[in-house]
């Protein structure tokens, strides 16, 4: 392929890409892959919930200050472009900003998809991650939303009945040739739920947890992210108003014992214009297998 490689990203808040697939992407990015996050939203409806962050002057511009959290982290994981899609937190249902006429969830669905698919003509990535199908763990309407424009934006932007946004950069089609959903496995929540118990501490998940509906079964990719663990716990104290740096989740385990876990980021390969989907059975370990 004559075309450099570009892997894109789609998260609905500022933080998602953080707690989502961040070893992954700098694994990519020390590659020399150039690197894309959207983010659809600024989360303007989100709790603040570090108790240190939790004042007057953060609370009038929450907005403002999550965007300067998302560009640290962004930093930190090694995206080179970051894009804002330009819509607002829908918070959760039956709640104020959920009826906010700005909220991502009312945003008319073909604008959102246009939007999308000509940043995916201006940037050209082979490799797309969003969420997936199956959400019940938790349905925010930003996260559906995410994954309901997705599918669409990637078809439009490879249609060459579609003229773009009026701009020469996204004039031409481009067909993304993979699309992922960004997946955590069952077995990785157990194995640190085990490990927790192992060095007698008070576990952060409950019998609960392990009640959701899982997707191990539908995995076909997992990618080795040993050396890259850090990225994401340093990504994620970036934003200090959502991370609490004392959360028994996220940092309930010492750093080094936390990364040999699961050492790996888990994807479902959703669509594939390079070759069949693999067997989950036997995981493909490169996100760009078929298109290098």
């Amino acid at each position: 392929m004559s075309e450099p490689l570009c892997l894109l990203t789609v998260h609905a808040h500022p933080d998602d890409e953080s707690s989502k697939g961040a070893g992954t992407v700098a694994k990519y990015k020390a590659e020399g892959v150039r690197t894309v996050l959207v983010c659809c939203t600024g989360g303007e409806a989100g709790d603040i919930l570090n108790p240190a962050m939790d004042r007057p002057e953060v609370r009038a511009d929450l907005a403002a200050v999550r965007r300067g959290e998302l560009a640290k982290a962004a930093e930190i994981i090694g995206y080179d472009e970051v894009v804002m899609l330009g819509y607002r937190d829908s918070g959760m249902p039956d709640t104020p900003p959920n009826k906010h006429p700005d909220a991502f969830a009312n945003a008319p669905f073909d604008e959102a998809v246009d939007k999308l698919a000509a940043i995916l003509r201006r940037t050209r990535p082979q490799v797309v991650i969003t969420y997936p199908d199956e959400q019940q763990g938790y349905p925010h309407p930003d996260h559906l939303r995410v994954h309901d424009i997705t599918h669409p934006a990637v078809a439009r932007a490879a249609d060459a009945g579609w003229s773009g946004d009026g701009t020469a950069e996204t004039a031409e089609p481009w067909q993304v040739a993979k699309t992922y959903y960004s997946v955590w496995s069952k077995r990785r929540t157990e194995l640190t739920h085990a490990k927790f118990l192992e060095l007698g501490l008070e576990s952060p998940y409950s019998p609960e947890w392990f009640e959701r509906p899982w997707q191990d079964h539908r995995i076909t990719t997992m990618i080795d992210i040993a050396g890259y663990a850090d990225v994401r716990f340093d990504a994620l104290l970036a934003h200090a108003t959502q991370i609490d740096p004392e959360s028994p989740y996220w940092f309930g385990l010492p750093r080094d014992v936390a990364a040999g876990i699961h050492p790996y980021d888990d994807y479902i390969l959703a669509e594939s214009h390079v070759g069949p989907i693999p067997d989950p059975t036997i995981p493909e370990t490169d996100l760009f297998a078929g298109v290098r």
